[in-house]
């Protein structure tokens, strides 16, 4: 059996790609709410700026609000979506 047949057999390949996906999703995610935040809200005028905190609210939304999402999302994501797999190769026998 070559290299390739194993790959395709090892169900650990399916599972790294599915987590790969969910990675890839929550990075997504993060970039399009930070954008969609800081040039959403930060686009007026600088005397229209709302404060939260003392910061800009584009700034609290899009850098601190949205970190602690995504932390969040990730924390769960690893708890409830990923799986934990032996990575030692199994002897042929």
């Amino acid at each position: 059996m070559n290299h390739q047949d194993k790959r395709m057999e090892d169900p650990r390949y399916k599972i790294a790609n599915k987590e790969a996906l969910i990675g890839v999703t929550l990075v997504v995610v993060n970039f399009v709410l930070w954008y969609g935040f800081a040039y959403g809200l930060g686009s007026g005028p600088v005397e229209e700026y709302d404060y939260i905190f003392g910061f800009p609210a584009w700034f609290f939304y899009s850098c601190i609000a949205v970190t602690v999402l995504i932390f969040l999302l990730v924390i769960l994501a690893v708890k409830f979506l990923f799986k934990e797999v032996q990575l030692d190769e199994e002897e042929e026998e």
